[in-house]
């Protein structure tokens, strides 16, 4: 079983985490989809990352991929048997997707891929810009977050998408602010702390560090 990307992507590295939860030991191949081989793009025909080759069956989009792992592998579950559970955690990777990492692309991108990838300049107005957009979308998650637990009950694919957003966006220097969103960051040390994160983290550590960046 082959993946496509980077884990840089906060998409590449949540069907990782999801994979490592499984007990899959998937392979990781690093891919730049701006520099498509032909493996990739019979995986992903849009040039999207993540993708995925399964003996042959390939899928892309990260959660995509991350329902056909629960599915095929569905011990333990990251999506809830129950509807309300089921739905929350589609919510919340939604949430990770398109509102969190959609405000905070813009300081990943000037901050982190400009500089340290492209050796171009950061523009540093539209990286404030997009760190107070995050962080103008991080209220409604501390306000759900469970003290003693995870964002809606069992842990879930929800959980794995919003840790992996966060960590992507450490690597523009952003840093969860800890006395403003107490819940959030207990959260988030929950997530990192699980074997699975940490196994995903090793990989993710690997590929960076044999990219140079």
């Amino acid at each position: 079983m082959k993946l496509y990307g980077f884990p840089l992507s906060p998409f590449v590295r949540k069907v990782l985490v999801v994979a490592k939860e499984k007990g899959l030991d998937l392979e990781v191949v690093p891919t730049n989809p701006m520099q498509p081989d032909d493996e990739f793009v019979a995986a992903s025909p849009y040039r999207k990352i993540p993708a995925l080759d399964d003996d042959g069956f390939c899928l892309a989009d990260s959660t995509a991929i991350a329902v056909y792992l629960d599915a095929k592998y569905p011990d333990p579950p990251l999506l809830p048997a129950d509807p309300q559970g089921r739905a929350k955690a589609v919510w919340f990777d939604e949430v990770a997707d398109t509102i969190v990492m959609a405000a905070g692309g813009p300081m990943l991108f000037n901050r982190f891929i400009k500089p340290k990838v492209l050796g171009q300049e950061c523009d540093e107005a539209v990286a404030q810009a997009s760190a107070e957009a995050v962080e103008g979308r991080l209220g409604y998650l501390e306000s759900v977050v469970r003290e003693d637990g995870w964002l809606d009950g069992d842990f879930s694919l929800g959980d794995i998408a919003i840790a992996s957003v966060l960590k992507s966006l450490s690597y523009a220097d952003w840093q969860l602010d800890a006395a403003a969103y107490p819940k959030l960051a207990a959260w988030s040390g929950r997530v990192s702390a699980r074997p699975a994160w940490q196994a995903a983290a090793e990989v993710e550590n690997r590929i960076m560090a044999a990219a140079g960046i």
